[in-house]
């Protein structure tokens, strides 16, 4: 087993383990049932596509069914709110995201406190966000794109899973960075966002987001 990922189960198991839990319950072998792995977005995204290859491998591992229920909402607050509510007995896990710390200076009250609540685990995965284009679009390079919206105010576009999410707080800064005249097109999650892309509903040609090791098809997006 790659090291990486047996250092990240390893992680994982001795979290949960050394949850809030009663003594005796601490002292048996986890997990004792399935457990219950919330992903605070709409299936098809990153973070969903990331937490059911972990929910495999840990399924594997431990030799108990990990399984993934969606609960998303507000950005990643109604996940993320069950979350915290849940019984802290290492039998619900959250894949966070970057909403997670966003989210506070968002909203003026959110249903659960980040800093009291819920306890981290372990950095899972990490990421970098690019630009990237639909093959039609006449930008082979930033320098192009800035310039082919510039000369078009008010025509392209660039969906994103929902306001507040990394791909509108991104292209927010690309659009008031440069001063373009660029349109958000939020949607209740990143695979709605990446069908409406690739079906042509949202602007297009336009300007999305992706990461590199999505396997997202070109005009599509991912938050």
């Amino acid at each position: 087993m790659n090291p990486r990922r047996r250092r990240f189960l390893h992680l994982l198991a001795g979290a949960a383990a050394l949850s809030a839990a009663p003594n005796g319950a601490r002292a048996q072998a986890w997990p004792t049932r399935p457990v219950r792995i919330i992903v605070p977005f709409q299936p098809g995204g990153s973070t969903d596509i990331f937490a059911r290859l972990a929910a495999q491998k840990l399924s594997e591992h431990f030799g108990k069914q990990f399984y993934i229920e969606n609960v998303a909402g507000a950005t990643g607050n109604v996940g993320t709110a069950q979350a915290a509510r849940a019984a802290p007995d290492g039998h619900t896990l959250l894949i966070a995201f970057s909403s997670y710390v966003v989210n506070p200076t968002l909203f003026a009250k959110l249903p659960f406190d980040p800093d009291k609540d819920l306890a981290p685990v372990t950095l899972a995965v990490a990421s970098t966000n690019v630009i990237t284009v639909h093959p039609s679009l006449p930008a082979r390079n930033l320098k192009e794109l800035v310039a082919l919206i510039k000369s078009n105010p008010g025509k392209y576009s660039f969906a994103s899973g929902g306001v507040g999410t990394q791909a509108h707080l991104l292209g927010e800064m690309l659009r008031l960075s440069l001063a373009l005249d660029l349109v958000h097109v939020p949607f209740n999650g990143a695979g709605p966002a990446i069908a409406s892309a690739v079906a042509g509903h949202t602007r297009s040609p336009g300007l999305h987001w992706r990461r590199p090791h999505s396997r997202s098809k070109p005009g599509s997006c991912a938050p």
